[in-house]
Protein backbone atom coordinates (compact mmCIF):
# COMPACT_ATOMS: atom_id res chain seq x y z
CA UNK A 1 0.00 0.00 0.00
CA UNK A 2 1.37 3.48 -0.97
CA UNK A 3 1.48 6.12 1.17
CA UNK A 4 -1.39 8.01 -0.19
CA UNK A 5 -3.36 5.05 -0.07
CA UNK A 6 -2.59 4.26 4.03
CA UNK A 7 -3.61 8.21 4.39
CA UNK A 8 -6.60 8.09 2.51
CA UNK A 9 -7.88 4.80 4.52
CA UNK A 10 -6.99 6.14 7.63
CA UNK A 11 -9.69 8.64 7.10
CA UNK A 12 -12.19 6.81 6.29
CA UNK A 13 -14.82 6.04 8.88
CA UNK A 14 -16.51 2.73 8.95
CA UNK A 15 -19.92 2.95 9.86
CA UNK A 16 -21.61 -0.11 10.50
CA UNK A 17 -25.66 -1.07 10.15
CA UNK A 18 -25.67 2.19 7.99
CA UNK A 19 -28.26 3.04 6.09
CA UNK A 20 -29.99 -0.13 7.31
CA UNK A 21 -28.44 -3.37 9.05
CA UNK A 22 -25.66 -5.39 7.35
CA UNK A 23 -24.26 -3.03 5.78
CA UNK A 24 -20.69 -1.03 6.22
CA UNK A 25 -20.63 2.34 5.30
CA UNK A 26 -17.64 4.19 4.01
CA UNK A 27 -17.67 7.92 5.48
CA UNK A 28 -15.43 9.95 3.82
CA UNK A 29 -16.59 13.15 6.14
CA UNK A 30 -13.05 12.66 8.22
CA UNK A 31 -11.27 13.00 4.91
CA UNK A 32 -12.71 15.86 3.70
CA UNK A 33 -12.29 17.38 6.71
CA UNK A 34 -8.35 16.69 6.89
CA UNK A 35 -6.80 19.12 4.65
CA UNK A 36 -3.75 16.98 4.35
CA UNK A 37 -5.79 14.10 3.31
CA UNK A 38 -8.11 16.24 0.78
CA UNK A 39 -5.18 17.53 -0.74
CA UNK A 40 -3.74 14.49 -1.54
CA UNK A 41 -7.17 13.01 -2.87
CA UNK A 42 -7.41 16.65 -5.18
CA UNK A 43 -3.67 15.87 -6.32
CA UNK A 44 -4.07 12.62 -7.17
CA UNK A 45 -6.96 12.07 -9.13
CA UNK A 46 -6.12 15.68 -10.73
CA UNK A 47 -3.04 13.90 -11.89
CA UNK A 48 -5.65 11.52 -13.13
CA UNK A 49 -7.42 13.66 -15.21
CA UNK A 50 -3.67 15.14 -16.70
CA UNK A 51 -2.73 11.58 -17.47
CA UNK A 52 -6.39 10.81 -19.16
CA UNK A 53 -5.93 14.54 -21.11
CA UNK A 54 -9.23 15.20 -19.84
CA UNK A 55 -10.80 18.50 -21.01
CA UNK A 56 -13.49 18.72 -18.85
CA UNK A 57 -14.20 17.02 -15.26
CA UNK A 58 -17.77 15.42 -14.82
CA UNK A 59 -18.67 15.26 -11.14
CA UNK A 60 -21.69 12.74 -9.78
CA UNK A 61 -24.34 14.16 -7.43
CA UNK A 62 -23.55 14.37 -4.60
CA UNK A 63 -20.35 13.52 -3.39
CA UNK A 64 -18.56 13.58 -6.82
CA UNK A 65 -19.60 17.68 -6.67
CA UNK A 66 -17.65 17.80 -3.55
CA UNK A 67 -14.38 15.79 -4.89
CA UNK A 68 -14.68 16.74 -8.80
CA UNK A 69 -14.86 20.47 -8.31
CA UNK A 70 -11.28 20.84 -6.56
CA UNK A 71 -9.69 18.08 -8.80
CA UNK A 72 -11.06 20.55 -11.47
CA UNK A 73 -9.71 23.91 -10.23
CA UNK A 74 -6.25 22.11 -9.85
CA UNK A 75 -6.25 20.76 -13.11
CA UNK A 76 -7.33 23.70 -15.11
CA UNK A 77 -10.52 22.63 -16.25
CA UNK A 78 -14.24 22.95 -16.57
CA UNK A 79 -16.25 21.25 -14.38
CA UNK A 80 -19.51 19.89 -15.04
CA UNK A 81 -22.40 18.48 -12.79
CA UNK A 82 -24.61 15.48 -13.59
CA UNK A 83 -27.77 15.65 -11.57
CA UNK A 84 -30.78 13.99 -10.49
CA UNK A 85 -33.55 14.24 -13.04
CA UNK A 86 -35.42 17.58 -12.08
CA UNK A 87 -32.66 19.89 -11.00
CA UNK A 88 -31.51 21.43 -13.65
CA UNK A 89 -32.91 24.58 -15.09
CA UNK A 90 -33.30 24.55 -19.03
CA UNK A 91 -32.49 22.51 -21.66
CA UNK A 92 -30.79 19.02 -20.67
CA UNK A 93 -29.91 15.56 -21.44
CA UNK A 94 -31.73 12.80 -19.53
CA UNK A 95 -30.38 9.10 -19.21
CA UNK A 96 -32.55 6.40 -17.00
CA UNK A 97 -30.91 3.74 -15.50
CA UNK A 98 -31.83 0.53 -12.96
CA UNK A 99 -31.44 0.86 -9.69
CA UNK A 100 -31.57 -2.88 -7.47
CA UNK A 101 -35.45 -1.61 -6.78
CA UNK A 102 -36.73 0.58 -9.32
CA UNK A 103 -34.89 2.91 -11.67
CA UNK A 104 -33.72 6.46 -11.37
CA UNK A 105 -32.81 9.49 -13.84
CA UNK A 106 -29.94 11.54 -14.40
CA UNK A 107 -29.08 14.89 -16.54
CA UNK A 108 -26.24 17.51 -18.00
CA UNK A 109 -27.07 20.45 -18.99
CA UNK A 110 -26.26 19.96 -22.95
CA UNK A 111 -24.62 22.93 -23.91
CA UNK A 112 -21.93 21.94 -21.16
CA UNK A 113 -20.90 19.14 -23.32
CA UNK A 114 -19.33 19.22 -27.19
CA UNK A 115 -17.83 16.81 -29.63
CA UNK A 116 -14.50 18.10 -28.71
CA UNK A 117 -14.63 17.33 -25.11
CA UNK A 118 -12.64 14.55 -23.35
CA UNK A 119 -14.53 13.83 -19.97
CA UNK A 120 -13.32 12.34 -16.81
CA UNK A 121 -15.75 11.10 -14.53
CA UNK A 122 -15.12 11.48 -11.03
CA UNK A 123 -17.06 10.07 -7.69
CA UNK A 124 -16.27 8.88 -4.07
CA UNK A 125 -17.43 5.30 -4.71
CA UNK A 126 -17.74 2.64 -7.56
CA UNK A 127 -20.71 0.67 -6.24
CA UNK A 128 -22.54 -1.43 -8.61
CA UNK A 129 -21.88 0.76 -11.10
CA UNK A 130 -25.36 1.86 -12.53
CA UNK A 131 -25.11 5.77 -12.40
CA UNK A 132 -21.28 5.64 -13.85
CA UNK A 133 -22.82 3.58 -16.67
CA UNK A 134 -25.59 5.78 -17.15
CA UNK A 135 -23.21 9.08 -16.80
CA UNK A 136 -20.76 7.42 -19.67
CA UNK A 137 -23.83 7.03 -21.68
CA UNK A 138 -25.26 10.58 -21.08
CA UNK A 139 -21.89 12.02 -22.04
CA UNK A 140 -21.61 9.69 -25.35
CA UNK A 141 -25.01 10.99 -26.12
CA UNK A 142 -23.93 14.50 -25.82
CA UNK A 143 -21.32 13.78 -28.49
CA UNK A 144 -18.12 13.98 -26.12
CA UNK A 145 -15.58 11.04 -25.40
CA UNK A 146 -15.34 9.92 -22.02
CA UNK A 147 -11.50 9.57 -20.75
CA UNK A 148 -11.52 8.00 -18.17
CA UNK A 149 -13.72 7.57 -14.79
CA UNK A 150 -11.76 8.24 -11.55
CA UNK A 151 -13.13 7.13 -7.44
CA UNK A 152 -11.68 7.37 -4.22
CA UNK A 153 -12.99 3.85 -3.71
CA UNK A 154 -14.06 0.82 -5.86
CA UNK A 155 -16.47 -1.82 -3.72
CA UNK A 156 -14.71 -4.68 -5.53
CA UNK A 157 -16.88 -7.71 -4.39
CA UNK A 158 -19.80 -5.77 -6.63
CA UNK A 159 -17.86 -6.30 -9.59
CA UNK A 160 -18.95 -2.88 -11.05
CA UNK A 161 -15.49 -2.98 -13.05
CA UNK A 162 -16.28 -5.28 -15.53
CA UNK A 163 -20.13 -4.11 -16.02
CA UNK A 164 -18.14 -0.79 -17.09
CA UNK A 165 -15.79 -1.98 -19.13
CA UNK A 166 -18.13 -2.46 -22.70
CA UNK A 167 -19.34 1.28 -21.63
CA UNK A 168 -15.62 2.71 -21.45
CA UNK A 169 -14.76 0.94 -24.15
CA UNK A 170 -10.64 0.35 -23.37
CA UNK A 171 -11.02 4.30 -21.20
CA UNK A 172 -8.97 3.79 -17.81
CA UNK A 173 -11.13 3.25 -14.36
CA UNK A 174 -8.83 4.38 -11.83
CA UNK A 175 -9.67 2.97 -8.31
CA UNK A 176 -6.94 4.92 -5.68
CA UNK A 177 -8.81 1.94 -3.10
CA UNK A 178 -10.31 -0.91 -3.52
CA UNK A 179 -12.45 -2.04 -0.66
Amino acid sequence: MTDIQELLLSRIRDVADYPEPGVMFKDITPLLADPAAFTALTDALAEIAVNTSATKIVGLEARGFILGSPVAVRAGLGFIPVRKAGKLPGATLRQAYDLEYGSAEIEVHAEDLTAGDRILIVDDVLATGGTAEAAIHLIQRAGAQVSGLAVLMELGFLDARARLAPALAGAPLEALLQV
